[in-house]
């Protein structure tokens, strides 16, 4: 369950980035939220627990929710200096 929340989390910034502060405009809302869902995915399953004591199994951790958003935000603007700089 916090896989999918994690990849919503990442998938809603995707959204907002597309649709607000107007990121890859050209490759489109599905693009930025795949994009943003699998940051959310690498943040809270990989990144988080290199730096957060584990949690118990199956149990909500606001930390990995920061973690993948803070990781999904990073790769949506590191994806969207790639395009603006070399159009891929």
């Amino acid at each position: 369950m916090n896989i999918v929340i994690w990849m919503l989390a990442g998938a809603i910034l995707g959204w907002i980035g597309f649709s607000y502060l107007r990121f890859n405009e050209e490759r489109g809302l599905v693009v930025s939220a795949i994009i943003g869902a699998i940051g959310g995915l690498i943040g809270g399953k990989l990144i988080e627990p290199m730096f957060i004591d584990a949690q118990a199994a199956g149990a909500f951790s606001t930390s990995a929710l920061v973690f993948a958003a803070i990781v999904a935000a990073g790769l949506l603007a590191v994806g969207n200096l790639v395009y603006s700089r070399w159009g891929v």
